[in-house]
């Protein structure tokens, strides 16, 4: 594989762009800083093929800015540039990004999969602005969960109290 780095349809990731790999049930980020290498926030159980391991960067609350090359982070996962936010805000330029991601490569820096993730940390390397849209919507998929069921629980309620009338007022 070496240092050639290409989308399937032979698209180069330029330096600052981000870099999203599919793990199975989440994706990881990245930012491409150019030469065939990404600087990425790294908690111990992050890397290419953990499997359920994975999983563990649940109950991490540090991780560490690590640069490796791109097929080191990558392994064989699916992966795309994906600039999220290019519509929705101003991308820093991309020698800032990456001087930005080398100075912090060795930091260990506070994690959580919530409030600081890989995502996060992307995001705010190349707009200045952290988000992770994962986390948007497994909050969201939460919400619509728990309010399907307020609703479910609901309407049990009201047939159930309707039996007990009809109960109450049924004459033998």
């Amino acid at each position: 594989m070496g240092n050639e780095v290409s989308t399937a349809s032979g698209v180069k990731p330029q330096p600052g762009d981000l870099i999203e790999i599919f793990r199975g049930s989440y994706q990881h980020w990245a930012v491409y800083i150019g030469d065939g290498f990404v600087v990425h926030l790294a908690p111990p159980s992050e890397n290419p093929g953990a499997g359920a391991y994975s999983m563990m960067s649940i109950v991490c609350d540090r991780a560490l800015v690590a640069r490796a090359g791109f097929w080191e982070v990558v392994g064989t996962d699916e992966w795309r540039i994906n600039n999220i936010l290019d519509d929705q805000c101003e991308p820093r330029r991309a020698d800032l990004v990456v001087q930005e991601a080398r100075r912090l490569v060795g930091a260990e820096l506070p994690y959580s999969v919530f409030q600081s993730n890989c995502e996060h940390f992307a995001t705010e390397l190349r707009y200045g602005k952290a988000q992770s849209r994962q986390v948007h919507q497994a909050v969201g998929a939460a919400a619509v969960s728990v309010g399907a069921l307020v609703v479910m629980g609901v309407v049990v309620k009201t047939f159930l109290e309707a039996g007990e009338e009809r109960k109450r007022t049924r004459r033998y």
